[in-house]
């Protein structure tokens, strides 16, 4: 049986996967003003780049002292833009966002600027996907290669992942300073995938999201230091999770001798949104 047999053999109970765990209403953030936008340690001002209407988000230099004692107490700085009222924990995050350099700093800035979600209420304490624009046209090809990051703060620092997993958690991605780039998000439990330039692959695929699979949280727009990052157009679409048992009457409920057929109904209740996408490339 080809593959796309398969797919059509089985095409009602994707349907009714699909159905059981659907995508919520999506929540658009235009990010063209302050309003709905909580601060921590940033400022966030309206802008204009490249012709674009979104804001501009720097570190307040009112947080700086205490920064500085964060960092030499080996702590983490914070910068957050909170996006008031959302509660994610499985589901899609896309957003446009640009990363530059402030003028001054030191030669370790690399325009770090991101997405931070399932955040807990001390704002401490969240998984993210960030860029490094700087590094994604660097001549050091050992550069290129840390051009997206994953992290889970405030256990699973960036620094602590590359010594103990290098290569893992990071990947490369053409990037360019200041420039509008859309990134895509998407979760499943404790799978998560980070999509660059509308790329229909993942430029980063982390398959033990540190939060686990039930975490939930706020949405929060992200930046490193020395940053002057941009953001626009951000819409979240959350997904209520499949429940193990709604999976096992899935698996149970039909039973086919092709290995194949078994392959993808397995597919289907683990992430379905990964089958479909599979499928449409068939």
């Amino acid at each position: 049986m080809n593959r796309l047999a398969t797919t059509g053999s089985i095409s009602a109970i994707a349907t009714l996967i699909l159905a059981t765990s659907a995508l919520a209403d999506a929540r658009h953030f235009p990010l063209v003003g302050t309003e709905g936008l909580t601060p921590h340690n940033v400022v966030v001002t309206p802008a204009t780049l490249s012709g674009k209407k979104g804001i501009r988000v720097l570190a307040d230099p009112r947080a700086d002292v205490s920064a500085a004692r964060a960092v030499a107490g080996g702590g983490n700085v914070e910068e957050l833009v909170l996006l008031d009222g959302t509660e994610f924990g499985d589901g899609v995050i896309e957003v446009e966002v640009s990363g530059d350099i402030e003028p001054g700093a030191d030669a370790a800035a690399r325009g770090f600027v991101g997405i931070a979600f399932r955040v807990q209420k001390d704002l401490q304490t969240y998984d993210a996907f960030y860029l490094r624009p700087r590094n994604g046209r660097d001549a050091d090809q050992l550069r290129r290669n840390h051009s997206t990051q994953y992290i889970s703060h405030p256990d699973w620092t960036w620094s602590r992942l590359r010594k103990e997993t290098p290569g893992v958690y990071e990947s490369y991605v053409d990037l360019e300073m200041n420039t509008w780039t859309r990134i895509r998000i998407e979760v499943e439990g404790t799978e998560a995938r980070l999509f660059v330039h509308g790329a229909p692959q993942p430029a980063l695929v982390v398959q033990d999201v540190k939060s686990g699979a039930t975490a939930r949280g706020g949405v929060a727009l992200w930046i490193g230091p020395h940053t002057i990052g941009h953001f626009r157009d951000l819409r979240i679409t959350p997904r209520a999770p499949l429940a193990n048992a709604q999976r096992r009457e899935v698996r149970v409920g039909v039973v086919h001798r092709d290995t194949r057929v078994r392959r993808d109904l397995d597919a289907i209740a683990v992430a379905p949104a990964a089958w479909l996408r599979a499928c449409r490339k068939a």
